[in-house]
């Protein structure tokens, strides 16, 4: 890892990354893609260490509250996260600054930093998004070989259920001709729904490919599935969307069965819960009047 001072940490939409790169080794991250122009290598992990004084200066300076949102491009809790506390630090300035909170991780060292999670969530709202995307233990460690497996997440998802903090599971990416199928579609659910988790988001059945992502994620086929590139290669070429051939069926299960759960599984609509800010004493005082 390296250190980098930083002139912002706040994007237009409040959302932020801590850290750039990453260490969990999953063979299909779009943050490898050549478009996001990394300067280092993607496991020497760069870290914001000004982000929280950058923070803290931007939430002084906002006129209105609302959600703060980390992780889209790379995970909040990496290991170095136990000793660098970026995201701790963060927790802790929307706490005290009334702002809410959406995190979005893999790791279970999310459930170190339990008590702000359910400090904020008791002033407004606090989402924990947990990503799974495959039911089979011995698959998810070659797929994501450095990060607590499914199962460990999917009881993360249960504790966070039972202390009362909110849940969203990314159910992405699907990979074509490894994991897009209805046996493991339907494991996956079934710990969403068991975990009684607000919204799932799947972006159809499929995994997306560009230059820098494409490369690295054909090198993990040929060293894990034989063969398997040249079926990618002569079904998808170079597309960035790698839809599978199942999408349609299994993209029907997927919203059949969320609806009839009532979990949230609309795009817009989940996106839409995670961005609106609560503020629940003044919801609870109108509810009292």
């Amino acid at each position: 890892m390296h250190y980098r001072d930083v002139k912002g940490i706040l994007s237009a939409k409040n959302g932020m990354n801590l850290y750039r790169g990453c260490t969990h080794g999953c063979i299909y991250c779009d943050s490898r893609s050549l478009c996001y122009q990394m300067e280092h290598d993607f496991e020497d992990v760069e870290v914001k260490r000004n982000a929280p004084e950058l923070l803290e200066d931007a939430l002084r300076r906002k006129r209105q509250k609302c959600m703060i949102g980390t992780g889209s491009m790379c995970d909040p809790y990496l290991p170095l996260e136990k000793t660098e506390l970026l995201t701790r630090k963060s927790l802790e300035l929307a706490g005290r600054y009334g702002f809410g909170f959406s995190l979005i991780t893999k790791s279970d060292l999310v459930l170190r930093d339990l008590d702000l999670l359910k400090s904020i969530n008791a002033k407004t709202k606090c989402v924990v998004q947990m990503t799974l995307t495959t039911f089979d233990e011995g698959l998810c460690r070659i797929l994501e070989p450095n990060v607590c497996a499914t199962a460990r997440r999917a009881e993360v998802l249960r504790i966070l259920r039972d202390e009362g903090v909110p849940t969203v599971v990314w159910l992405s990416p699907i990979l074509p001709f490894i994991n897009d199928t209805e046996e493991n579609l339907r494991g996956v659910l079934d710990y969403c729904f068991e975990a009684k988790v607000k919204g799932i988001l799947n972006f159809g059945m499929g995994v997306t490919l560009r230059e820098g992502d494409r490369e690295y994620f054909y090198k993990k086929l040929d060293e894990h599935f034989p063969g398997l590139k040249q079926r990618y290669i002569k079904t998808y070429g170079n597309s960035y969307v790698c839809n599978s051939p199942d999408n349609a069926r299994l993209s029907r299960i997927f919203h059949g069965e969320c609806g009839t759960r009532g979990v949230l599984h609309e795009i817009g609509q989940v996106f839409g819960y995670l961005w609106e800010f609560e503020e629940k004493a003044k919801q609870e005082q109108m509810s009292f009047l």
